[in-house]
């Protein structure tokens, strides 16, 4: 896989677990604006290749690569088992975001990002008709997919069953629903938040798994939200909630 820009590939040269095969650039080595990264590649050992902006252009099969990229192995996906016991063993509520085939690389990378950022506990996708992390989520989540464990699964309903036996509770972000996000009470629960595709929303049979529905207040005419900022405001609500426990 082709990892390309500058904070992915920094974020890869800073992960002890990244197996960068070769760092290809273009400019001059001294001056240019990735120098630093590959000072830092260079002492790690890692092979690196001068490359007309056109070649870089080609591998990436993209322009917006910032005059860098990094060749690694294909992305590994967690087990979800291993994310859920990471979160036990911190003595932390669960937080998991499932993403109800999310077609957008952007939106997928966007969603990984805020994960990160705000410390939910793992992301978990369809393998069909949904995203894959691509080299253009990776840029899109400005390298946090080396941070946040990513979970591929066959089926949603069986895995959503699944958590449901081990406690977690299932809250849909549903534009429709008449509860708003600020009226439930997160605190002492473990959530599977699940985020709907970009058009339709959450499917029927995935919606009648939700243990409870929530919508966020809205007073524009624009009908809904992006699938990324819905995710951003609805996980910043529960850790919000989870806080002020902690506080007081």
């Amino acid at each position: 896989m082709i990892i390309y820009g500058k904070n992915p590939v920094s974020e890869l040269l800073l992960n002890p677990s990244s197996e960068i095969e070769e760092i290809f650039f273009y400019g001059d080595r001294s001056q240019t604006s990735t120098s630093e990264v590959l000072k830092t590649a260079k002492s790690k050992g890692v092979r690196i290749s001068s490359v007309s902006k056109e070649e870089l252009s080609k591998l990436c099969q993209s322009t917006s690569h910032q005059g860098i990229a990094a060749r690694i192995k294909d992305f590994e996906y967690h087990e979800l088992t291993d994310t859920i016991s990471q979160a036990k063993e911190k003595g932390e509520k669960l937080l998991l975001l499932i993403l109800d085939h999310l077609e957008d690389p952007q939106n997928l990378g966007a969603i990984i990002r805020t994960v990160d950022v705000l410390g939910a506990h793992g992301v978990v996708v369809p393998k069909d008709r949904a995203a894959p992390v691509t080299p253009a989520v990776v840029k899109a989540s400005a390298g946090a997919v080396n941070h946040v464990p990513i979970s591929r699964v066959v089926n949603l309903s069986v895995v959503i069953r699944d958590l449901k036996k081990q406690g977690v509770w299932i809250v849909g972000a549903d534009s429709s629903s008449s509860k708003s996000v600020h009226e439930e009470d997160f605190k002492n629960l473990d959530i599977a938040l699940l985020i709907g595709n970009e058009g339709k929303g959450l499917g029927h049979k995935i919606k009648s798994e939700c243990d409870f529905l929530v919508s966020i207040p809205q007073k524009g005419k624009v009908s809904s939200l992006n699938a990324s900022v819905a995710a951003g405001i609805m996980i910043y609500e529960i850790k919000r909630q989870r806080m002020s426990t902690l506080i007081g």
